[in-house]
């Protein structure tokens, strides 16, 4: 998206007969259709002096004068949201984060994240590190659980980014995936990017990627599932995920990278196993994906510390139910 301030774009033969949405977003680095439309109909753009429609025909020899407008600050409301803390100091507090919780404020979730929660039990934490972001180093997705540390102070907020940019963060993670393996450990290294035809996707296809390495290890085998740890060298957007189900093993309950057909035949693929099991991961809706431990040295004092965050119930309970049907 543009950034704040004015514009003049100078139609010439390669814009003649373009719709106007279409070349203000063409000159415009990182400006879609939709937000160069939504200028115009505000009348932030306007043709040889006059506003016009998103659909007006441009002409060669058209000037295009347009300001894309500053974004209104968002105001973040501290909200007593119940908070699992495995460690807190004047420093630093570091989180088992419940599943379902979003970290920070975006669009469609304005309210019923960590951050206003942590406004709430921290109330000098706001403009550490941004104010959109107060105090936060790294995040987990929405569905996933587990340890996150965040920042109390403009220091350790320093402190600690530097420690993940140079990969000195310890982070290990408990994955349920589907399928069994020959091997008891193995290396990931496959480039990650943006999916090249969904936006909200990542892909291990894409043209524009990075490295990646996911470490996975054995913790415990099931008939069809298997539990890893897993080791991140790396840390992109949806790695293990992707990773996973590159290889063929989904995390369970993934909805947005398992493929559609493994869930369609579920049933049959997973046929020796009680009803009640194939029913409980056909209902599963969120990623059986925990951050288990996060290890870090102190930003303060120097001390390497390492948290574990116990495995969330839904987590928990389902693993509890494959032993119990002696299915390990």
């Amino acid at each position: 998206m543009p950034q704040d301030g004015a514009f003049t774009i100078a139609a010439d033969g390669a814009d003649e007969g373009k719709r106007l949405d279409l070349v203000v977003a063409s000159h415009l680095p990182g400006c879609s259709r939709s937000f160069a439309a939504n200028l115009i109909l505000a009348e932030n753009v306007r043709v040889d002096g006059d506003p016009k429609k998103p659909g007006y025909r441009v002409r060669a020899g058209n000037l295009i004068h347009g300001h894309v407008p500053a974004p209104e600050p968002l105001e973040f409301k501290p909200e007593p949201i119940p908070l699992d803390i495995l460690f807190e100091d004047e420093h630093l507090v570091v989180i088992n984060k419940a599943p379902g919780l979003v970290v920070h404020p975006a669009p469609g979730h304005y309210s019923g994240t960590l951050v206003n929660a942590l406004l709430y039990h921290c109330p000098d934490l706001e403009g550490i590190g941004g104010k959109l972001r107060p105090g936060i180093v790294h995040r987990l997705d929405k569905d996933t659980s587990g340890t996150l540390v965040v920042a109390k102070t403009a220091a350790a907020h320093e402190y600690l980014a530097k420690q993940f940019k140079a990969r000195k963060i310890q982070k290990e993670y408990l994955a349920l995936v589907f399928g069994e393996f020959d091997s008891e450990k193995g290396t990931i290294s496959l480039p990650i990017g943006r999916h090249p035809a969904d936006r909200k996707r990542m892909s291990t296809f894409s043209r524009k990627h990075r490295e990646a390495e996911t470490k996975w290890e054995i913790y415990e085998r099931f008939k069809g599932l298997t539990l890893l740890t897993i080791h991140l060298k790396t840390g992109r957007t949806h790695q293990i995920r992707v990773h996973c189900a590159a290889i063929n093993h989904p995390v369970v309950g993934d909805p947005v990278y398992r493929p559609r057909k493994l869930m369609k035949n579920i049933a049959k693929d997973f046929s020796g196993i009680p009803a009640s099991i194939v029913d409980t991961l056909q209902s599963i809706k969120r990623q059986m994906l925990h951050a288990w431990q996060l290890g870090f040295t102190h930003p303060k004092t120097g001390e390497k510390m390492v948290f574990e965050a116990p495995m969330p119930e839904d987590m928990a309970e389902f693993l509890d139910k494959l032993r119990d049907h002696n299915l390990g």
